[in-house]
């Protein structure tokens, strides 16, 4: 339930993690039951009244959180009771951002219900908020997701879910038990034009699907950005900038910019002193830290989860993965390449010219563009699911007949995905990404950087979630947390 004269909070003294777990399971104790709702849940549609809209709390305020807040506090559905960063500069934006539109609708013109706190724990004791949304890097999303679900919150949390596996599969048991509603960030899927592409494959329309092909990059491309021109001299470039995955990388140590809390940045990932290739005002780009091991996951993070979730949607796989994972040089293939059970291989390539030139899976005349999907190649003919490259391609032309497409546009501003976590919310079904989707999104990436990091080829299985036989592969599903830091 909203409160307009809730009091103006700030970050007070760290809570320890053991004050917040004993307080987050008192809270879990009145929510474990599926099919409790809270009460802003209830909120009917169009304007609801103070009492009815979501209550929702922000957790990172970068460039992606700040696109999250302004889409947050335009609906008038939900209400951003406070938001939460280890930047004081970026938080007390954040708050400043919702206190502003908030004063715009009032008549008195002036808003403060919007709290800002350092620590996400604070945010999460707080009884009156039923949702977080948590865009921080990488390596805080399990745990943050996990705590959240604990304190009895609903959850939407940006792509990659987790960086390895095993913290995947952690996250889904939590929010299972505590019975809360989870989406993941992979909004791509929730675009019309997308979902009918993915609908047309999934439901037979390209006939046996052969292969489908996706981009996977190397960490070239991010090196050459003016930013890593200082320390460009102890990167070897030449040799790091070919690497599929992330990397464990050493950069000097510099002052932690004022009103930067470094240690609850870094918090469970191994501990590396501050430097800004990892966190600078303003940022240099949505994801600046994803090319180190312990933050990010590279192509995981830059596009491939998003891909990963649209192209398994379309193979009916989404719930489960590949079985082999076959790496150039042992395969018949010369790009990493994921078999799934029923035949169909999903090609990994640095670039769509590959598709033709080395697959020579379409056409030459074929126009190739856009990330966030794939391109699937099936008896009938293939069909494109990319977006920000302009409208979907398929050959022959008559499977557009077939699919009856709206319009061949994607339009990304099209997507539903925050409205269909809302409305979850108050139903209590199952999101588009929910918890399973998601974890079995970001797993396909993090089986691909183990068989890159290993230089061979894997057999997986999907139901168990091990590799076969392997004992070397299996120990990297996992990896230690800093203390005091647990799941």
């Amino acid at each position: 339930m909203t409160d307009d004269k809730s009091p103006d909070r700030t970050a007070s003294p760290n809570i320890t993690r053991r004050t917040f777990m004993a307080g987050a399971a008192t809270i879990a104790g009145t929510v474990v039951a599926p099919w409790t709702i809270p009460s802003s849940a209830w909120a009917a549609q169009g304007n609801a009244s103070p009492s009815e809209r979501i209550t929702v709390g922000l957790i990172g305020k970068g460039i992606m959180g700040s696109g999250h807040l302004r889409r947050l506090v335009g609906d008038r559905e939900v209400q951003v009771l406070a938001v939460c960063d280890v930047d004081r500069v970026r938080c007390e934006d954040g708050r400043q951002l919702a206190r502003e539109t908030y004063a715009a609708r009032r008549p008195s013109g002036t808003y403060r219900g919007c709290a800002a706190y350092n620590d996400y724990r604070e945010l999460l004791a707080r009884t009156d908020i039923d949702a977080v949304v948590i865009v921080t890097p990488d390596h805080w999303h399990t745990p943050q997701a996990i705590d959240a679900v604990k304190a009895g919150k609903d959850v939407y949390c940006e792509k990659p879910i987790s960086l390895t596996v095993h913290q995947g599969r952690r996250l889904v048991e939590e929010v299972c038990r505590y019975g809360r509603v989870f989406q993941t960030g992979t909004q791509y899927r929730s675009i019309p034009t997308i979902r009918q592409v993915c609908n047309f494959v999934r439901r037979g329309g390209l006939g046996e699907v052969k292969q489908v092909f996706t981009r996977w990059n190397s960490l070239g491309g991010f090196f050459r950005a003016p930013r890593f021109k200082p320390y460009r001299h102890l990167m070897d470039v030449e040799h790091s900038g070919k690497s599929y995955v992330p990397l464990d990388m050493t950069f000097p140590a510099e002052p932690v910019p004022e009103g930067l809390d470094w240690d609850l940045w870094v918090g469970p990932a191994l501990w590396r002193p501050y430097n800004q290739a990892y966190h600078l005002n303003p940022s240099p780009g949505v994801v600046p830290w994803a090319f180190c091991e312990d933050f990010g996951a590279a192509s995981v993070t830059w596009h491939h989860s998003h891909s990963a979730d649209v192209i398994q949607y379309a193979l009916g796989v989404e719930t489960s993965g590949p079985v082999e994972l076959l790496y150039p040089g042992s395969s018949p293939y010369p790009t990493l390449t994921c078999k799934y059970a029923n035949g169909t291989l999903l090609h990994m390539v640095d670039n769509w010219a590959m598709v033709k030139d080395l697959y020579k899976a379409v056409p030459e005349t074929a126009r190739l563009a856009g990330n966030f999907g794939g391109i699937f190649v099936g008896e009938r003919g293939w069909l494109t699911s990319m977006t920000t490259g302009g409208p979907v391609e398929a050959g022959p032309e008559t499977l557009f007949e077939e699919m009856n497409l709206k319009t061949r546009e994607v339009n990304p501003g099209e997507n539903n995905h925050h409205d269909n976590w809302f409305d979850c919310i108050r139903t209590r079904r199952k999101p588009s990404c929910d918890e399973e989707i998601g974890h079995r999104s970001a797993s396909l990436g993090h089986l691909i950087i183990i068989a890159h990091t290993l230089q061979r080829s894997l057999k997986w299985d999907p139901a168990r979630e091990e590799f076969v036989a392997d004992e070397a592969a299996n120990r990297l599903l996992s990896r230690a947390m800093r203390s005091p830091w647990r799941i």
